[in-house]
């Protein structure tokens, strides 16, 4: 009878009369493996029908013959499947060390810049804000003090005409009391004057004033030494007529020849002729507004610079941390890669050098596992064969 190798499938003639009992173990020549064979008698149930008798039972030449043409088609099998063109890692289009650049340093570069040019740009609005708008309600009380002046001085300017109906316009500038009433000091380098509507002759005059040549004088001859600054002061100045308030800047050039702005308001005396004129510098009362515009304008730069500072030196240490985690993860990945390259082409020997303590060192692991698997498995099958 012929029995077959359970193991590597080998094929043997065995005479039915050695075997004493009804089984007998029988060791393969091929790969060592001892099975169970049993009588024709005892696997009588369990044995394939037998071939009709025109068959004849093959002889032990074609059992050979036999037994080498399954063996060389299945060596053919193994070797067309070795043989087997193995396929390459495609090649990637973006590397996880690009990706990582991308997601923790590109996007927070990005989105720290667009955050801090904001903040900069609200933080210089809100000094300009500030600051202008404490300009504004500076120069505002400025404009209300300057107005009350005028008004309180041509009450006073009223009180004391009623009270000294005889004294003439020609002694105003020169009786001190009147004139201490009519010249005051307004903020620290202003005055108050007192002037004359035109009569006949159409010509404004000034009586008091803190300067004595001005007194009398035919007030648009000061056309020729105020220049270009002569019409902003001639509209505020003659613009009382009729007995309204006239109000507003004009340019005004000092001795040393600096032109600054001044504020002035004409206020009529009520019951005469004259009106008074309240002007200065509107500059002496924004001062310390300027001086905190400017501080603010410091403060701002330098709380930029800082910021700027601090915003760099934090993307700097980002794209170091970033790029020096992104090597070694890359580096470790790498690593398995090359080793899962080796193994797929049979260089099962190759060492694994990865030691780490995350789900890189379980990876490694695994990997380490199943090389050692494949080369049991390859030893097992060379044994069969």
């Amino acid at each position: 009878m012929i029995v077959i190798c359970e193991e590597c499938g080998k094929k043997y003639k065995i005479d039915p009369e050695k075997i004493k009992g009804d089984e007998a173990k029988v060791r393969c020549k091929a790969c060592n493996h001892v099975f169970l064979v049993r009588k024709p008698e005892a696997q009588e149930e369990e044995r394939p029908p037998t071939p009709p008798p025109t068959q004849p039972e093959p002889s032990q030449e074609e059992s050979v013959v036999e037994e080498h043409s399954e063996k060389r088609q299945k060596v053919e099998e193994e070797l067309r499947e070795e043989t087997q063109p193995i396929s390459l890692p495609k090649k990637r289009k973006m590397g996880l060390r690009t990706k990582m650049f991308i997601l923790f340093v590109i996007l927070p570069i990005v989105l720290m810049a667009g955050a801090g040019i904001f903040y900069m740009q609200q933080l210089n609005q809100l000094s300009h804000i500030l600051t202008n708008e404490s300009s504004q309600i500076v120069s505002q009380m400025a404009e209300n003090i300057i107005e009350e002046k005028a008004r309180a001085v041509a009450a006073q300017v009223q009180l004391f005409l009623l009270a000294h109906p005889l004294l003439k316009k020609e002694e105003f500038n020169k009786y001190e009391p009147f004139k201490q009433i009519a010249v005051q000091k307004v903020g620290k380098t202003g005055y108050t004057a007192l002037y004359e509507l035109p009569g006949p002759d159409g010509i404004w005059r000034t009586w008091a004033h803190p300067i004595d040549k001005i007194i009398a004088i035919d007030m648009s001859k000061l056309k020729k030494p105020l220049g270009k600054n002569f019409p902003g002061f001639w509209k505020v100045y003659t613009g009382v007529k009729g007995g309204r308030e006239s109000r507003g800047y004009y340019n005004w050039q000092d001795k040393d020849g600096q032109i600054r702005a001044k504020f002035m308001v004409c206020t009529p005396v009520r019951g005469t002729r004259y009106v008074v004129a309240a002007t200065t510098y509107l500059d002496e009362f924004t001062v310390p507004v300027r001086k905190l515009e400017a501080r603010a304008s410091v403060l701002t730069s330098r709380v930029r610079n800082m910021s700027i500072v601090i915003l760099v030196g934090t993307l700097i240490l980002i794209g170091l941390i970033v790029s020096i985690y992104g090597h070694l993860l890359t580096r470790r990945i790498k690593s398995l890669t090359q080793l899962a390259e080796r193994i797929s082409v049979g260089e099962l020997d190759a060492e694994l050098k990865v030691k780490s303590t995350d789900e890189i060192g379980d990876l490694a692991e695994a990997i380490g596992r199943m090389q050692e698997s494949i080369r049991l498995s390859i030893e097992r099958l060379r044994r069969r064969r």
